[in-house]
């Protein structure tokens, strides 16, 4: 089954190691095949990545786009612990997070990263 992207006029998608832009009008793309894809509004870059949860987020990004969980395992386990250690109340979302990391369902870990972006932004 294809996965179906509509793209906005101007809107970027990053399809594994390509940025894509789209022109002037709407687009809809019709991808076949197993490839990390991006939207624009679901990128992070290290700037925008500016709050514990985002840093979080970003690091799983790497990880999809990257097809390597192991490159950045450490890092990503220093940011949890710090986020835990500031919010223990977050910890069933985070316990998700990393079962869908051990699993390999990174684009799932990544929407419920989503959830606990939003969770700290409740908290603050």
């Amino acid at each position: 089954m294809s996965l179906k992207v509509e793209l906005k006029p101007h809107e970027r998608l990053i399809i594994g190691n390509c940025i894509i832009t789209n022109s002037n009008q709407r687009t809809r793309l019709l991808i076949d095949g197993k490839t990390p894809i991006l939207r624009e509004k679901d990128i992070l870059t290290a700037e925008t990545a500016n709050t514990p949860a985002k840093r979080i987020y970003f690091a799983i990004q790497l990880m999809y786009l990257d097809d390597d969980i192991a490159k950045l395992r450490q890092q990503y386990f220093s940011l949890v612990n710090d986020f835990v250690r500031a919010a223990p109340s977050a910890t069933p979302l985070l316990d998700q997070i990393n079962n869908e990391i051990l699993t390999g369902s990174l684009y799932k870990a990544l929407r419920t990263t989503k959830k606990l972006i939003a969770y700290e932004q409740e908290l603050l």
